[in-house]
C-alpha cells in the first residue's frame, strides 16, 4: 500500500492541523507495514506448506525406490525392513497432507483474505486525499476573492466561492474523522482476528508431529532387532566399506 499525496498550491489559511496530520500519517504508516508483514507472512506460509509436501513425497519415492531394490529379492530381513519403511512413510505423508490441508484451512486462507481487505482502505485513503486537494484548491480560490477589492462582482464570486467549499470541507471532514477513528480500530483487531489462527496452526503442528513420534518409534522397533547404537552402526559400516576397497576390482592402480 502506498500513498502520495498530489502536489498543488498551498492556501494561507492551514485547514489541516499539524497534530491531525502527524496522528494521520502515524496511523497510515502502521497499516501499511501491517500489510507488508501479512503478504510476506501469507508467502512464507505457502512456501513452507509446499516444502513439507516435496519433503513427504521425496521420502515416499525414496521408500518405493528402495523396496524395488534388487536386494529385497534375494534378502527377506531386508525387505521385511523396506517393507516397513514404505509403510511409515505412506503414513508420514497422509499426516502430513492432512496437517497441511488444517494449515491451509485455517492459516493461510485466512491471510489471504486479510489482505484482501487493504486495497479498500487504500482507496479510502486516495479518497480522502483527494478531498484534501480539493478543499486546499477552493480555499485558495476563496481567499484569492478575499484579498481583491470588495466590489460587488467580487463579492458575488466570493459569495460562489465559500458555498462551492463548503460541501467540499464537510466531506473531507467526515472522510478524515472517519479515517481517523476506523484505521487504529482495524490495526488493534489484528490480534482477535489471526489469534484463532496461529492457535490452530500450533495444534496442527503437535498433532502431526505426535503422530510422527509413534510412526517412527514403531518402525525403530521393527527395524532396529540389533540394537546398536549409531557409533556402532558408523564403526560397522567403515568396516563393510573397508572389505570392498579391498576388492582387487576397485584398488587403486
Amino acid at each position: 500500500m502506498s500513498w502520495i499525496p498530489f502536489k498543488i498550491g498551498q492556501p494561507k489559511k492551514q485547514i489541516v492541523s499539524k497534530t491531525v496530520e502527524r496522528d494521520f500519517e502515524r496511523e497510515y504508516d502502521k497499516l501499511q507495514k501491517l500489510e507488508d508483514q501479512t503478504k510476506k507472512l501469507h508467502k512464507d506460509m505457502k512456501k513452507s506448506t509446499e516444502a513439507d509436501l516435496a519433503m513427504s513425497k521425496a521420502a515416499v519415492k525414496i521408500s518405493a525406490d528402495l523396496l524395488s531394490n534388487p536386494l529385497c529379492e534375494q534378502d527377506h530381513a531386508f525387505l521385511e525392513s523396506m517393507t516397513a519403511l514404505d509403510m511409515s512413510m505412506k503414513k508420514m505423508d497422509s499426516f502430513n497432507q492432512e496437517k497441511v490441508n488444517q494449515i491451509q484451512k485455517t492459516v493461510i486462507d485466512p491471510l489471504k483474505k486479510y489482505s484482501g481487505v487493504f486495497p479498500s482502505l487504500n482507496m479510502a485513503v486516495k479518497r480522502r486525499e483527494q478531498a484534501l486537494q480539493d478543499y486546499k484548491r477552493l480555499q485558495s480560490k476563496v481567499e484569492k476573492y478575499e484579498e481583491k477589492e470588495k466590489t460587488g462582482p467580487v463579492m458575488v464570486k466570493l459569495h460562489q466561492a465559500r458555498e462551492e467549499l463548503r460541501p467540499v470541507r464537510e466531506d473531507f471532514e467526515a472522510k478524515n474523522k472517519q479515517l481517523l477513528d476506523e484505521m487504529p480500530k482495524f490495526y488493534h483487531s489484528r490480534i482477535d482476528y489471526f489469534q484463532p489462527s496461529f492457535e490452530a496452526l500450533i495444534r496442527a503442528q503437535v498433532v502431526y508431529f505426535t503422530e510422527m513420534y509413534k510412526i517412527f518409534s514403531e518402525l525403530t522397533d521393527k527395524i532396529d532387532q540389533a540394537g546398536l547404537t549409531d557409533e556402532q552402526r558408523e564403526k560397522e559400516t567403515e568396516a563393510k566399506l573397508s572389505e570392498l576397497r579391498a576388492l582387487s576390482i576397485v584398488a587403486d592402480d
